[in-house]
């Protein structure tokens, strides 16, 4: 099974780059993951290794063979498409069977009748219907074989797209934001399924979504694409815990990282009007790289939230904007009093709210007063100007 390489690899359609000069190496048997916004370039990705759209320039690898200008046929690999992409008058076993029959097509099948003829005989042989038999019982579609694709539900119909992928074996398993048509019960059984999946058969997986949970929940790795270029690569855990920048930080995570601005001063560092105590040290080292503005990432189940007449270190007074009850746990958003003009990046940007993740019901309702902590020893810094994580 190949080891897929990119190297430089880059798409311009006339003027318009849409995937910038892209390097990495996707070891065997990875479920890889093309997370990103609408329109930033991952289904283009994920035709360009399946031979579907030419490589601009760069080369892409399958071990040590260059790919670029070889068919999809001669890559090996299978195409699950968000639109399913069944043949409606066909029932589910000959949409199964269907890349099999392709494999023992001849020119002259596409005679009337002969045609007609000759599939059904690829379908009645014992090796076909073995194949179809062992593939339905692996994605529990035995009972549906008989019926065609519009007296089968959104997930069945998901599941016989997977077993035709599957019939043929192939090296390399593409899927392309396969889950987007189905409701929220099925997403999740789906999500499963497919892990499930990759599990059994051990090939490597390339999944496109735009979806942080399918993501963070499914992959190996991932890779974090916006506006064609790769913002990180990783374990699903890497950039959860140390997101490359502001733009990972705010795009992976339910709610998204909070961000906040803060200034360095003499005293130790300012969000607004507050001051962190015990920050001191960490504003030092900020004025030491040459400017006074900072930025904190702090995750929203790493901040707590205490009555308005609580006393400790790093509180800040804050106004409860938001409560979403969850039963397990409660997310609460919150506006930071005295801010003044700070600026927030990502999504909290745009309500001008930070969010906490909090465990079981809390007592707070919107309006609510309170106060708002957390340990700086929890914070992912990152650069005020270019948004890129640092050190300090």
């Amino acid at each position: 099974m190949p080891t897929i390489t990119f190297n430089g690899v880059s798409k311009s359609f006339g003027a318009n780059t849409v995937i910038k000069e892209f390097n990495a190496e996707v070891p065997d048997k990875d479920f890889l993951v093309l997370l990103g916004p609408s329109g930033c370039g991952k289904s283009t990705m994920l035709r360009m290794i399946a031979g579907l759209t030419e490589i601009t320039a760069g080369e892409l690898r399958f071990d040590d063979t260059v790919v670029n200008d070889l068919s999809p046929k001669r890559r090996n690999i299978a195409f699950v498409f968000q639109s399913y992409a069944l043949y409606p008058h066909m029932k589910v076993r000959s949409n199964i069977a269907f890349p099999l029959v392709m494999d023992n097509f001849r020119w002259w099948h596409h005679i009337p009748i002969v045609g007609g003829l000759a599939r059904r005989a690829i379908l009645k042989r014992p090796d076909v219907a073995e194949k179809v038999d062992a593939v339905a019982a692996m994605l529990e579609l035995t009972d549906y074989l008989d019926r065609r694709p519009k007296a089968l539900s959104g997930g069945q119909r998901q599941r016989v797209a997977l077993a035709r992928s599957l019939i043929r074996d192939p090296a390399v398993y593409l899927l392309d934001e396969p889950l987007s048509n189905l409701d929220a019960k099925l997403r999740s059984q789906m999500r499963a399924a497919i892990s499930a999946l990759h599990a059994r058969v051990r090939k490597t997986f390339v999944y496109v979504t735009h979806d942080q949970v399918e993501a963070m929940t499914m992959g190996t790795r991932i890779i974090v694409l916006n506006d064609g270029v790769v913002q990180q690569y990783g374990t699903p855990k890497e950039i959860y815990d140390r997101p490359a920048n502001t733009f990972v930080a705010t795009f992976i995570g339910s709610p998204p990282m909070n961000v906040f601005l803060a200034e360095a001063g003499a005293d130790g560092l300012r969000v607004g009007d507050h001051l962190l105590p015990g920050s001191r040290d960490a504003a030092e080292r900020v004025i030491s790289r040459g400017s006074t503005m900072i930025r904190l990432g702090v995750r929203a189940e790493k901040i707590a939230i205490h009555p308005a007449d609580a006393t400790g270190e790093n509180l800040i007074e804050a106004r409860v904007a938001v409560v979403e009850h969850l039963g397990a746990e409660t997310i609460v958003g919150f506006a930071l009093e005295g801010t003044g003009s700070v600026n927030v990046v990502g999504a909290a940007s745009t309500s001008g709210l930070f969010y906490a993740r909090l465990t079981g019901e809390v007592p707070l309702s919107v309006n609510d007063p309170c106060r708002v902590g957390f340990e700086l020893d929890a914070v992912t810094w990152f650069d005020h100007e270019s948004g890129r994580r640092v050190e300090l």
